[in-house]
């Protein structure tokens, strides 16, 4: 059973319901996958990856996660929702909490745990992220590149098997693109944080050339298009001139 299913599926404006940004969405996720969703900007990168989330609803067409109808989502299917893990470009933590708090949220309040009963998972992924100095520190005194690695554990935390992630690598210095691409590939493998298993992961991007790898699959957005490329061998060879232009666009460096 795919973990994502779209068959004719327009995507609309999160901002205007009533305009559509993405129309007729065909796409097959399987449990395992990684795939890369490149587009130029405001090409519907991220009202894909909401609708992708179960948060939005198709205009037209079925969408099925886990194999159930995102329509009937409500709260009944919020044991399938807590199966997908978000993390919006810029990360978009609450700057009234500190690292530790945003990070221990889900269980907070999907889990009901006390925040004691939350620490000792809360510290161990601070941890895994290099965050443990800043637990303690607000996001508005946290340098980007750091808020973006603690909206990833925020993500983390409850184990998500399909982790969404829009534009994941905008703005971050090299040192960190790299932590982030490493990461990833780790658990796509299967990283000890899952016991080994892969976790199936789609991001989305305006410059293809930090994703370049084998093992990931790639698709564009354009004029409201969704066109599956493949492999990188696909993008390489493809000849959209979009395609082009997002192998050519200079990767932004940031000094945090």
């Amino acid at each position: 059973m795919p973990v994502i299913e779209m068959r004719g599926v327009s995507v609309a404006a999160m901002r205007d319901a009533s305009f559509t940004v993405v129309a007729d969405v065909n796409w097959s996720v399987t449990a395992g996958e990684f795939w890369v969703v490149a587009g130029p900007e405001l090409s519907g990168k991220s009202d894909l990856l909401m609708l992708a989330a179960g948060l939005m609803s198709p205009v037209t067409g079925s969408y099925t996660l886990f194999g159930n109808d995102t329509k009937d989502f409500g709260e009944a299917e919020l044991a399938e929702r807590l199966r997908v893990g978000f993390i919006f470009q810029g990360g978009q933590l609450f700057n009234q909490l500190t690292i530790a708090e945003n990070v221990a949220l889900p269980l907070r309040y999907q889990k009901n745990l006390t925040a004691a009963a939350a620490a000792d998972e809360v510290s161990a992924l601070l941890e895994l992220m290099e965050l443990t100095p800043l637990a303690d520190v607000t996001p508005a005194n946290v340098a980007a590149n750091w808020r973006q690695r603690a909206a990833l554990a925020r993500a983390l935390i409850l184990k998500p098997e399909l982790l969404l992630l829009d534009n994941p690598l905008a703005g971050l210095g090299a040192r960190h693109r790299q932590w982030w691409l490493r990461f990833l590939d780790q658990i796509s493998r299967g990283h000890a944080l899952y016991d080994g298993k892969p976790v199936t992961l789609v991001v989305t991007a305006d410059d293809l050339r930090p994703w370049q790898h084998e093992r990931r699959k790639f698709a564009l957005l354009n004029k409201k298009k969704f066109i599956t490329l493949g492999g990188w061998n696909e993008v390489e060879t493809a000849s959209h001139s979009v395609v082009k232009e997002l192998l050519a666009v200079q990767l932004e460096t940031t000094t945090q």
